[in-house]
Order: structure tokens, then C-alpha cells, then sequence
């Protein structure tokens, strides 16, 4: 929970036009993303005047509400009620004034802005999942990726480590394995673009406004990387008005494992009051091991270290303009694999050298945003650079030993590692223009220019000898126009409609070979090549009732292709494309029908599927495996029985198949895929439950428990022989409480309550995962106590 001084922000571009107060509230909850609520009905209609600036929730409020003999009480973080002034008591008049039980309004409007123009979820046409910042706790915000996992059923991951994960969105998922393709999903911090042809970054989530999940095919407004949807974490900006800050600290212990802890803190420092501000957060923590060798007498050897911060600059130049400067840096250090022998206790296994990695993270920004005329500007170009080091346990493919054999010793064992690197520079720009009606029609324009190289290097350690092999380098450059608009023809009918004109530049090379052999092998290793790409999309949306509507809509996504390696020579892989229908219904309550529901069903078509695999010798290789489909079905429901308890559920139901196997690969390959092969990384069912409760419990203080329940289904490892392996078919919990007040509290985190097993989507080394001896198992029970507090 944020402090006063941290809650309340300046929020840009607040415009309300001459109308009803009703309407102008609903305008304002939308552009501060607050909730406003309005008891009595006889101030609805009442003419407000109009009110344009650069405003907070409650600055606007003071203004609108002016000489109207109506009031604002805020009753709670980014929550107010407007209601009639009391009048003033005559003297010697006892007055007894009894109100009527008048219904209240919707207290909150959920606004999508990961759009690029702020759309309510009410009008938008398809599926979203909008976690807000204050419901992720220190304890979430130390999980990063994970905590968003547990918060949305239709998000799914590998689980290589922290730094190495892959994410998936609605059964869009290519193989376990990390290779040069671009991620299914794209991953924005604000409207920055945080990574291209690498892992998720994981990066913490302290400090978070809100996090958006939107399902199905962006590419639209997004672009390449974006066949499953995107993740868009909003940080919280600067405030220019108020000094403050926040610092906290935490110990955990795991069973069976090695403990824990983490720390950090916020500043919030208005430089130049009103004009100016800077904002900074650091952390720090460490994920105790649980995993043991016993080959090698070690025990909990799979710990993460991480460390990072940021620090943004805020500075309005003049009213409704503003530029910020944003800095982030993350370091993780896994000290070894994190999977186990699927015999035994299934948190231990034998290997015969450590496999440790590393994921350094980098960026910087700069965003411009402001007014021209009705439309608001938003132009932000940022740099991103990640490092990621790998190494593999190679020992039983390279050298034919059985490690496992009890009677070998280190002695006996001619060792083997390989170890990869590869490096990421992106640098992106976009400016945009866009225009919201409170009807929801409106419009967003923009032109986007990105360059993204990466570069990979490997070699195999045996015997202290060091031998190189083959690496790459990949470069795509990118200029993309793209617009989207949508229209109300009639009340509660939008129909949207939108393209994006892309013209892409790909190169590559061999590294670390000679050019020649690379060329002889396949004469693409070393080529240049341009794509010119029409991504159209369309939707519609109809409100039936008050809260209840359905929507349609079209979207297509696609991945440019590029270079691959196949042990000690380089190949070419082509791009992939998607193209989904979905359609669905959403109904919201509100406070006089205290539940929400959405429900929807989506077909996916993938052509020439890009997929990192493992050749016939275990090295990671990347291919096209052929075409296929997705079908989707999700369900979600929150029901708020009675003040402060919420309680709700997602299930989603995925079914998917490699329709047509690429010839090609099945042939170089040797490969079986078939025409009932199953999608790796696909559960064929996935479900979250979760409850939250507050309680006021006297002088200032509240007592907050939340808990969730995650069930991940059944799927496969990979494609292709030997990668059929099951995996999935696992139950996550966990529970969280904290008592305290806004200026301080104390804090427990308890998860895997049932201290669980599983094995969940990833993989150990690939050069022994052919075996089917491989798990990866949860975390096991853990249990966080931490204290806060604000200043």
C-alpha cells in the first residue's frame, strides 16, 4: 500500500466539456484512472462548466464542483464520493434530515489504455486483464513475473529461472527452449518496448500503477512480437506536488531449502514545485536454493540474486505538456539449473558441474506527452541492452558416460559444458497522436522506427579445452505507419477498424566461423532481405443493457524470421503469422449487481510456426515446424458479496495442433512430427481463483488478506522425437496478510501452501532432456515476514 504522498498523483491532459456532472465524472475517472461515485441522483443532471489542465483526480473535482453546492470526500486511495453540501443549521433549530436509500453508481470505470487511447474495458472490443498496482503487495512485487501469472488465467510461462523465462498468452506458445525468435508476447514498460529476441527481463514490480494483459493478436499497434498479446507494466510517475517515500524489508524461509530476503525503497522529490520532480526506487533480494546434487555434495544450489532501481525526471514546461526521464538496470545471478531427477524427492539431482546464469538488464527513455487542440501527443523513444549467459551440463551426449552410474566418480567423468551468450540492443522510437470521445469512439495514429541486433556466441568447455562453434548475428530494422479508429453510428454500437504498414530489413551473419563453410552450408547464413507487411484488424462492440455488451473482432500478428544455428552451421528461418476471431460478451455490475463476468472464444490460425527446437544431436536449434491452429475458450468472475471481500475465478480452455508439418524440416531434421502433434507449452486447461478482504480495525488501522489458487493443465514439452514428455498438471497457492496502517505495517506471505511438487513448463540441460528424467519442480512451501513503512 502506497503512502498519502505516494497515492495521490498529477495526472496530464484532464478535459471535460460544458455537461451533465454524471457524465463529467465518468470523463474524469477515465483520464486519472480513480473511481468517483455519486449517491444522490438529484445532482446528476446538474451543468458543470468546462475544466482542461494538468490535474490530479482531486484538483479537478475542487474545480468542477465550484459554486455547485456539491462536495468531494475522498474515501480511500483513488477513491472519492461527491454528494451534497450540508446546509448550514439554523440557530435554535433542530433539524432531523433522513435520506433516502438512493442507488449508488458504478464507483469505478476500468480504463484500457494499453490501446493507446484511454478506452473503457466497458467499450473495448476484446479481451483484458487490468491489475492494478495496489492490490500487488512488497511480497508480489519481489515475484515479478510470477505475481502477474497468479492474477491472470490466460498469461502463462516456462520456468527456466528468473531472467530466462519465456511468456505465452492464450495457448500462443512456440517450445520451452530460448532461442534467437522473437517472444509470443510483447512486453512494455509504459510505451516502451523492454525486449525483443530475448527472454522476459523480470523485472520487479515495486512501485507498478497498474499492469494490462491484453489477449490476442496486437500487431495492429504493436507490431512483430505480438502473435499472443502484450503485458504493459505502468509505472507510477513522479509527483510534482508532494515529498515522500516508502522503505521496507523482508526474511523468507523455504522448506527443504535455503532462506531468503529482499529490501528497498521509493523517493518521491519535488525539485520545483509544480515543474519538476524526481522519483527513484531500489531493491535488492535474494531467492534462497532448494534444489540439492548429491553427486556433488552440494546442497540448495539453484539461488538468485537480483539487484536493481530506477529513477525517473519528470518536467511540465507549461500546463498540459510534459517530459520524463526514465533510467532502469536489473542484474540476476542464478547460481545453477533450477530443475531436478524426476526419481526421488523431486528436489534433487546428479550432475557433474554447476550450470550457472546471468541476465543484465538496461534502458533508458524519454517520453513527451501533451495537448494539441482535443488530441493528446505521445512520442517516447527509449534504448535497451540485455546480456544473457548460459551454461549446460553437455556431459552425457558429448561423451556417451551414464552419470548417473553410482560407481563413477569425478575422476572417471570427462566433463562437459556449453555455454552460450548472446547480447540485445534495441533501440525504438514512437510518436503517436490520438483523441477519445466519452462515447468511446476515437482515434490514434503513428509512425514507429525500431533497429534490434542480436548477437550469439557458444562453445563447448571439454577436458579444459575450449572449442568454439558456430554463432550469429541478427539485425532487423524497422519503419511501421499504422492508425485505428473507432465510430458509435448509434448509442452503444463502436465499430473499429485499423491497419499497420510495415517495411522490415533483415540481416544476418555466421559468427565465429568462416564465412565461406557458413555460405557452403546454406547460402542464406549471410544475407540481407526486406519484408513489406499489411497487418489489418477490426472489431465490434454492442452494449445490449447497462453494463452487459458483446463484441467481434479480427486481429493478426506476425515474427520477421532470421538466422538460426544447427550445431557448427548456420540456417535461415522464416517469419510466422497469425490471424485470430474472437468473440465474447462482458457484464458489469457495478455496486447495485455486485459481480462481473466476461466470458470468450478465440480461433487462431499459425503459419510457418517458428519454434526453437532440439536437433538430432541435443544441440538448441531454431526451425519452422509447419502450420497450425489454437482454439480458446475463457471464462472470468468477481463477486463482491459484501463491503471489502472480492472474490473471483478465470478458466480458460486451449486445444491446438500442428495441422501441416513442414516438409523441410522433417526431412534436414529427421524429425516425426505428425498431424496430431500438440503445441508444447500449451496447457489444455489453466485457472486462477482468488480472494481479497480489508477490514477497518480502529484507529487508522486495516487488516488486508488476499490468497490465490492457480491450476496449470497438462501440455508437452516440445516438438519433435523424444520431446513428448508431459509436463504441467500442478496446483499453485498462496495467502498473503498485512496489518498496519497507510504510514505502516507488518506483513505474511505464505506460498505453495500444500508444498507441491509439479513440473512446470521448462527443461534442464537439452542435451540430456531426450532421457524423460528432467522436472522442474515449484518452489517449495515458503513463508515471507516483512515490515513497511511510509514517510
Amino acid at each position: 500500500m502506497a503512502s498519502p504522498a505516494l497515492a495521490r498523483e498529477r495526472q496530464p491532459a484532464v478535459q471535460v466539456s460544458t455537461t451533465r456532472l454524471d457524465q463529467a465524472i465518468l470523463a474524469i475517472g477515465r483520464q486519472t484512472g480513480t473511481s468517483i461515485g455519486l449517491r444522490d441522483q438529484r445532482l446528476a443532471g446538474m451543468r458543470v462548466h468546462a475544466l482542461s489542465g494538468n490535474l490530479s483526480a482531486h484538483q479537478a473535482l475542487v474545480r468542477l464542483l465550484r459554486g455547485t453546492g456539491a462536495r468531494i470526500r475522498q474515501t480511500g486511495p483513488g477513491t472519492f464520493l461527491i454528494e451534497a453540501a450540508p446546509k448550514p443549521v439554523r440557530p435554535m433549530t433542530t433539524v432531523r434530515q433522513r435520506l433516502s436509500p438512493a442507488p449508488v453508481q458504478p464507483a469505478r470505470e476500468i480504463i484500457v489504455t494499453a490501446t493507446k487511447r484511454a478506452i473503457p474495458l466497458s467499450d473495448y472490443d476484446g479481451s483484458a486483464t487490468i491489475i492494478s498496482g495496489d492490490s500487488l503487495n512488497f511480497a508480489d512485487s519481489a515475484r515479478g513475473t510470477d505475481a502477474i501469472l497468479t492474477k491472470s488465467a490466460s498469461l502463462s510461462s516456462t520456468h527456466l529461472g528468473p531472467g530466462r523465462n519465456k511468456l505465452f498468452i492464450r495457448g500462443i506458445a512456440d517450445s520451452s527452449f530460448t532461442g534467437p525468435t522473437q517472444s509470443t508476447v510483447g512486453e512494455y514498460w509504459g510505451d516502451m518496448r523492454i525486449t525483443y529476441s530475448a527472454p522476459d527481463p523480470d523485472l520487479r514490480l515495486y512501485d507498478v500503477k497498474r499492469v494490462e494483459v491484453l489477449q490476442g493478436p496486437q500487431g495492429t499497434l504493436y507490431g512483430a512480437g505480438a502473435l499472443g498479446g502484450i503485458v504493459r507494466i505502468v509505472p507510477r510517475p513522479p509527483d510534482l506536488d508532494h515529498s515522500g517515500g516508502q522503505g521496507w524489508t523482508g526474511a523468507s524461509f523455504t522448506q527443504h531449502g535455503a532462506p531468503g530476503g529482499d529490501g528497498g525503497a521509493i523517493v518521491n522529490l519535488p525539485i520545483v514545485e509544480d515543474r519538476l520532480a524526481v522519483r527513484a526506487v531500489g531493491y535488492a533480494g535474494i531467492d534462497g536454493g532448494y534444489i540439492d546434487d548429491p553427486l556433488r555434495g552440494k546442497h540448495d544450489v539453484n539461488q538468485v540474486r537480483t539487484v536493481g532501481g530506477r529513477a525517473s525526471l519528470r518536467f511540465d514546461p507549461v500546463p498540459d505538456w510534459s517530459i520524463t526521464l526514465e533510467g532502469t538496470f536489473q542484474h540476476i545471478r542464478g547460481r545453477d539449473a533450477q530443475y531436478a531427477d524426476r526419481d526421488g524427492d523431486g528436489l534433487s539431482r546428479a550432475s557433474g558441474l554447476a550450470q550457472p546464469y546471468r541476465n543484465d538488464y538496461a534502458s533508458g527513455s524519454i517520453t513527451i506527452s501533451g495537448e494539441i487542440g482535443s488530441a493528446q501527443l505521445t512520442s517516447t523513444t527509449g534504448i535497451v541492452d540485455q546480456y544473457l549467459t548460459e551454461r549446460f551440463d553437455a556431459t552425457t551426449t558429448l561423451n556417451g558416460e551414464a552419470l548417473k552410474t553410482p560407481h563413477l566418480s569425478f575422476a572417471a567423468l570427462a566433463l562437459s559444458a556449453y555455454d552460450e551468450s548472446q547480447r540485445i540492443h534495441l533501440v525504438n522510437s514512437e510518436t503517436r497522436l490520438s483523441h477519445s470521445n466519452d462515447d468511446g469512439s476515437g482515434w490514434v495514429v503513428g509512425i514507429n522506427g525500431m533497429t534490434a541486433i542480436s548477437r550469439v556466441h557458444r562453445n563447448v568447455t571439454d577436458d579444459s579445452r575450449v572449442a568454439p562453434l558456430a554463432g550469429i548475428r541478427n539485425r532487423v530494422d524497422e519503419v511501421t505507419l499504422y492508425a485505428q479508429a473507432s465510430a458509435a453510428p448509434f448509442d452503444g454500437l463502436l465499430i473499429t477498424g485499423g491497419g499497420r504498414l510495415t517495411w522490415t530489413r533483415l540481416s544476418g551473419q555466421a559468427q565465429d566461423i568462416q564465412p565461406v563453410f557458413a555460405l557452403r552450408i546454406d547460402p542464406d547464413a549471410q544475407a540481407s532481405r526486406t519484408e513489406t507487411r499489411a497487418l489489418p484488424s477490426f472489431g465490434l462492440h454492442y452494449r445490449l443493457v447497462q453494463g452487459m455488451s458483446v463484441f467481434a473482432r479480427y486481429a493478426e500478428g506476425y515474427r520477421p524470421g532470421g538466422l538460426a544455428l544447427h550445431r557448427d552451421y548456420v540456417q535461415r528461418f522464416r517469419g510466422d503469422r497469425v490471424g485470430t476471431w474472437e468473440a465474447g460478451m462482458r457484464w458489469q455490475g457495478g455496486d447495485h449487481a455486485p459481480f462481473d463476468i466476461s466470458a470468450s472464444i478465440a480461433l487462431t490460425r499459425w503459419d510457418d510456426i517458428q519454434a526453437d527446437i532440439i536437433n538430432g544431436l541435443g544441440f538448441p536449434a531454431t526451425a519452422n515446424i509447419g502450420n497450425g491452429r489454437v482454439h480458446s475458450l475463457g471464462v472470468a468472475a468477481s463477486w463482491r458479496p459484501v463491503s471489502g471481500l472480492t472474490v473471483g475465478g478465470a478458466l480458460y480452455l486451449n486445444d491446438s495442433k500442428v495441422t501441416i508439418p513442414d516438409p523441410l524440416l522433417m526431412s534436414v531434421l529427421i524429425t516425426d512430427i505428425s498431424r496430431s502433434s500438440t503445441l508444447p507449452n500449451v496447457a489444455d486447461v489453466s485457472g486462477t481463483t482468488h480472494i481479497e478482504y480489508s477490514r477497518a480495525m480502529g484507529n487508522g488501522r486495516t487488516l488486508q488478506v488476499s490468497g490465490y489458487g492457480r491450476y496449470m493443465g497438462k501440455s508437452v514439452l516440445g516438438v519433435g522425437p523424444g520431446l513428448s514428455q508431459p509436463q504441467g498438471n500442478y496446483f499453485d497457492t498462496g495467502v498473503d496478510i498485512r496489518f498496519g496502517t497507510q504510514r505502516w505495517g507488518v506483513s505474511a506471505s505464505l506460498t505453495n501452501l500444500f508444498d507441491s511438487r509439479g513440473n512446470r513448463f521448462a527443461l534442464g540441460s537439452p542435451f540430456q532432456v531426450r532421457d524423460g528424467d528432467q522436472i522442474t519442480p515449484l518452489r517449495p512451501r515458503t513463508l515471507r515476514i516483512g515490515t513497511d513503512i511510509s514517510f
